[in-house]
């Protein structure tokens, strides 16, 4: 039985914060369950890029300072980082807010830049990894991940917030090699099963919705969830939200991997009443994933039906983040007769649907559209 506590946190004040970690981390077993003094601990936080709290993109840094304190409390040597989309980790984690905190407490940014190479003999799909030295240089991880959606994957949560364990422009190469959604998800699982964290601690008081997971809205949820099983968490959100979880693909391979369950019946929860977070508004893409498939026989017909960014012009303002980061080869969208003063443009024969470039727009320019017989299709 595995057990997610969900936690009523209704404010980033950090006195309520504070109070409803601790009470989170009591209700699984207490912090001893998860630190022994003098261990080496990596908070690993969501930080996409370097956009302020108050965007919701990336973990706040009021919820990262409550854990950091109780873990430096219990004796832990405690450092954190994360791999960003685009720029340096010091960077993004100085305009995220939590390098201040950070600083505040004495706790260093470990090493996301370096990589190592591993090969994980339990993978599914994905044995061979290049891995940032942080997760080899402490002897846990505490996963702080952001309740966000997510183009590809429908959804961002525990299982895919130790894609940031993977250093800087190795991530692009994923996209590439894996532009389906269900294989993406399937390497996912197999990167979180090597990085195995200790505990995840789900930032969801604000969460996001729509566009995201850099151009969405803030949608106040007033919630921190725990649990040592990442399955579990994700679904329990998902269920919250009113998600069928079996349609997020990394939650149902995470569950055929063994790395835990998102049936109801083999899901313990504690802490304060389900019914209070319920939010049925939320939005999301709630139907079932159609996920593309280049180069198969059945491409038109993925075209067809499968989502596709496209800018809005009125909103873009021609900063090429959305071109430079584009993984497709030769590129899938760019600036027509190389004239950087009107928006970039697709060629859509060459896009992987990756969607990196609606993931990573400053100005949520870029949004996901659905085609006229995917709409059709939906209707039944």
């Amino acid at each position: 039985m595995s057990k997610v506590a969900l936690i009523q946190c209704e404010s980033y004040d950090y006195d309520e914060v504070n109070k409803s970690v601790k009470k989170g981390i009591s209700l699984l077993g207490g912090i001893s369950l998860f630190v022994k003094k003098s261990e080496n601990i990596l908070l690993k936080p969501n930080i996409l890029i370097g956009d302020p709290p108050e965007k919701c993109v990336t973990t706040n840094p009021i919820v990262f300072e409550a854990i950091a304190e109780l873990f430096l409390s219990a004796g832990a040597n405690v450092s954190y980082g994360d791999s960003p989309a685009l720029g340096s980790p010091q960077k993004a984690a100085k305009k995220t807010g939590l390098a201040e905190k950070a600083d505040k407490l004495n706790i260093q940014m470990a090493d996301f830049k370096t990589g190592i190479d591993i090969f994980f003999e339990k993978g599914i799909q994905n044995k061979k990894f290049t891995i940032a030295k942080a997760i080899f240089d402490n002897d846990g991880v505490i996963s702080l991940p952001k309740l966000k959606t997510h183009g590809l994957e429908k959804f961002t949560g525990a299982v895919k917030n130790q894609f940031g364990c993977i250093p800087g422009v190795l991530k692009g190469e994923f996209h590439v090699k894996l532009p389906g959604a269900e294989d993406f998800a399937r390497m996912l699982v197999d990167l979180n099963n090597f990085v195995n964290p200790r505990l995840y601690i789900m930032d969801g008081i604000y969460g996001m919705e729509g566009n995201g997971p850099r151009g969405g809205t803030p949608k106040k949820m007033n919630i921190l969830l725990f649990s040592k099983d990442p399955i579990a968490l994700d679904a329990t959100i998902c269920r919250l939200i009113d998600l069928n979880p079996e349609y997020v693909p990394t939650i149902k391979y995470g569950m055929e991997s063994g790395a835990g369950t998102y049936l109801e019946d083999e899901i313990e929860l504690v802490g304060d009443d389900f019914n209070t977070f319920l939010t049925s508004d939320f939005k999301i893409n709630k139907k079932p994933l159609r996920p593309y498939k280049p180069g198969s026989i059945t491409d038109f017909l993925n075209k067809a039906i499968v989502q596709k960014p496209y800018i809005i012009s009125k909103k873009c303002v021609q900063c090429a983040i959305c071109v430079n980061m584009c993984p497709a080869q030769p590129k899938a969208l760019f600036f027509k007769d190389d004239d950087k003063s009107i928006s970039p443009i697709y060629n859509y024969d060459d896009c992987i649907r990756c969607f990196c470039c609606q993931e990573i727009c400053p100005e949520s320019a870029i949004k996901l559209k659905t085609p006229f017989l995917r709409k059709i299709i939906n209707l039944f």
